[in-house]
C-alpha cells in the first residue's frame, strides 16, 4: 500500500471519529491499568460490567491490596481468566507500591516488568493513559492491518512495527483506536460489513463482500 492511500484511509476514520478513546470505562491510569488487565481474552463489555463496583472500593494500589485477592475475586468472577488475572493484579499492585510509590510508570520498560503486562497492555496505557504515540495490536487490529493491506504482517510484532513505521505522525497518537473500532464494529472477522465501510475504496482486501 502506498504512502498517500494510507494517509487517506486515517485522514477519513479521523473525519468519522475525531476523538477516539478506548471503550474501557476508567477515571485514572491505574483504573485503566486494571482494566486493560482484566480486558484480555475478555470483551470491554463485560469488563465495564465489573469494574464500576470494584473501583468504587479499590482504585488504588493500596486499596487493591486491603480488598485483597478473594475480595478480588468476588468482583471480577464474571470475566474470563479471573483466578490468574486476580493473582496478576495482586502481584502488580505490590509491584507499584514497593517500586513506584503506587503511581503507574509511564515507560514501557517498567510497566512490562509488572506481573500480567505485556506489549499490548503496556501500549494501551502509555497511549491512552500518557497519550505517547503507541500502536497496540489486539486481534482486531491485526485482522484490518493485514486485511486491508495497510500493515500485513506475520505476527501481531510484525503489524506494530510496520504500523509504527509508516503511519504518519499526525494520526500515530489515535491510530490503535480507529482500527480497534473498525474492525470491532465494521471489518468484522467473519464477514467484513464492506458497503457500510468508509474506507471500502481503499481497502486492497479482494473478496469484498456485498450488500445483504
Amino acid at each position: 500500500m502506498n504512502p498517500a492511500k494510507r494517509v487517506a484511509i486515517y485522514r477519513r476514520l479521523a473525519e468519522r471519529n475525531p476523538h477516539p478513546t478506548t471503550e474501557l470505562q476508567y477515571s485514572s491510569p491505574f483504573e485503566l491499568l486494571i482494566a486493560v488487565i482484566l480486558s484480555a481474552q475478555a470483551t470491554d463489555v463485560s469488563v465495564n460490567k465489573a469494574t464500576p463496583k470494584l473501583f468504587a472500593v479499590a482504585n488504588t494500589p493500596h486499596a487493591m491490596l486491603e480488598l485483597g485477592e478473594s475480595g478480588l475475586k468476588e468482583h471480577i468472577k464474571t470475566i474470563g481468566l479471573f483466578n490468574s488475572k486476580a493473582a496478576n493484579i495482586m502481584k502488580t499492585c505490590r509491584a507499584l507500591v514497593e517500586q513506584h510509590g503506587g503511581k503507574v510508570p509511564d515507560n514501557r520498560e517498567a510497566l512490562e516488568a509488572l506481573p500480567g503486562v505485556g506489549r499490548k497492555t503496556a501500549n494501551v496505557v502509555l497511549n491512552t493513559a500518557f497519550g505517547q504515540p503507541t500502536i497496540a495490536v489486539d486481534t482486531h487490529i491485526f485482522r484490518v492491518a493485514n486485511r486491508t493491506g495497510l500493515a500485513p504482517g506475520k505476527d501481531p510484532l510484525e503489524v506494530e512495527r510496520k504500523l509504527v513505521k509508516f503511519t504518519p505522525d499526525e494520526f500515530k497518537r489515535d491510530a490503535h483506536h480507529w482500527l480497534i473500532l473498525h474492525g470491532r464494529y465494521v471489518c468484522k472477522a467473519h464477514r467484513p460489513n464492506c458497503p457500510e465501510c468508509v474506507i471500502a475504496d481503499l481497502c486492497e482486501y479482494r473478496a469484498k463482500t456485498k450488500p445483504m
